[in-house]
């Protein structure tokens, strides 16, 4: 068994980080999530994840969820807001944790900070993975192809690039002010991917 003096640097050093995770849909974002949640043993949280899986469960919420989804509605921000404010209280996020999905607008950026507030805590850092446009649009189709996703078009997924950088664009400028953005190529391999993400994160944290 490692002890202190001889632990790896990552495994004392790294450990809790409040973090959120921005990308475009095909960049890899999911799988990176999981790589810097398990660096910082801090848990990942994905909105969508908790959706899905209260659908699943036939839960309260997932009732609730499923017939705003299914009304071709958004989930409303009072409700995604308490969701999250939720989460963050579990024990296994009194560290840290990694965001993935929320925040997605300006309001609910406001709403997370007035969750943090109390403890006097705040987002240490932004993950922004940017990719080219065509590149993962050529990646994606090749999925829809290999997956046998027919309603997957050039257009359709053309469409929500558009729609991801529209919504996110707000955010960006906001985190950037803060100094809190962490920029990172999303093109090449998952393991170049994830040293590069560490890098700049490392910087970042002062790490």
């Amino acid at each position: 068994m490692a002890t202190p003096e001889t632990a790896p640097p990552e495994a004392t050093a790294t450990r809790g980080a409040r973090l959120l995770i921005i990308g475009p849909p095909g960049a890899g974002k999911g799988t990176q999530a999981a790589k810097i949640a398990e660096r910082y043993g801090v848990p990942a949280i994905s909105t969508g994840d908790i959706f899905r899986a209260n659908i699943k469960g036939g839960t309260e919420l997932g009732t609730q969820v499923q017939q705003i989804i299914e009304r071709g509605e958004l989930v409303p921000d009072s409700l995604t807001n308490e969701i999250v404010a939720d989460r963050l209280q579990q024990p296994d996020a009194a560290e840290g944790f990694l965001l993935d999905g929320y925040p997605r607008t300006v309001d609910q950026v406001a709403a997370l900070d007035a969750m943090l507030a109390p403890v006097g805590a705040e987002l240490d850092a932004v993950i922004l993975i940017e990719a080219d446009v065509d590149e993962v649009v050529a990646r994606l189709l090749k999925r829809a192809e290999l997956e046998g996703r027919a309603d997957d078009t050039e257009a359709v997924i053309r469409h929500r690039q558009e729609v991801y950088a529209e919504q996110t664009a707000p955010l960006v400028a906001l985190f950037s002010e803060r100094g809190k953005l962490v920029t990172v190529d999303g093109l090449g391999t998952v393991d170049g991917v994830a040293e590069r993400i560490a890098s700049g994160l490392d910087a970042q944290l002062g790490r």
